[in-house]
């Protein structure tokens, strides 16, 4: 089974500058991996006029664009699928990031930023590791918020290990 790791945080706590920073260390160790990045607001990924729009105005329930570089697939949902029913849409990849998914995730990393955020969202024993400058949970793995390093070697021996 594909890890799940959560990065959760506060509103600006920098989740995702921290993230761009780590999963271009991941990558620069030769792993392939996934984000999922949870919005609570709702978003449109399609412009108003292009192809793809039109066809989801036509009716399409999924509309598929792809290209020789990438491709995406937006699919209309009746509710918000649950994490676990959009993981098992992600194939061929070493791990997957969420960021978000402050309730639903299994296993978290919190990305805590003082005195941007005054506490941490999570208590310590919903966490796995902290990203933080500031020692908030003694005993919880703590990583530096400019040390994308560190995380990459902690996730690579607990959460990829090679069988």
């Amino acid at each position: 089974m594909v890890p799940v790791l959560s990065f959760v945080g506060k509103a600006d706590s920098g989740k995702t500058t921290y993230l761009e920073k780590l999963i271009a260390e991941m990558k620069r160790r030769g792993h392939k991996l996934a984000i999922i990045k949870h919005d609570v607001h709702g978003f449109e990924m399609d412009h108003p006029g292009k192809d793809t729009w039109r066809h989801a105005q036509a009716g399409a329930d999924v509309v598929c664009i792809s290209s020789p570089a990438k491709m995406a697939i937006i699919a209309k949902v009746a509710e918000e699928l649950p994490l676990s029913e959009v993981v098992k849409r992600i194939h061929d990849v070493d791990i997957i990031f969420t960021e978000g998914y402050k309730r639903e995730g299994r296993t978290r990393i919190e990305i805590f930023r003082p005195p941007v955020n005054d506490a941490p969202l999570c208590p310590q024993d919903e966490l796995v590791a902290i990203v933080t400058d500031a020692v908030v949970y003694p005993g919880l793995p703590r990583f530096g918020l400019n040390d994308p390093a560190a995380m990459a070697d902690f996730i690579e021996a607990r959460f990829l290990r090679k069988e």
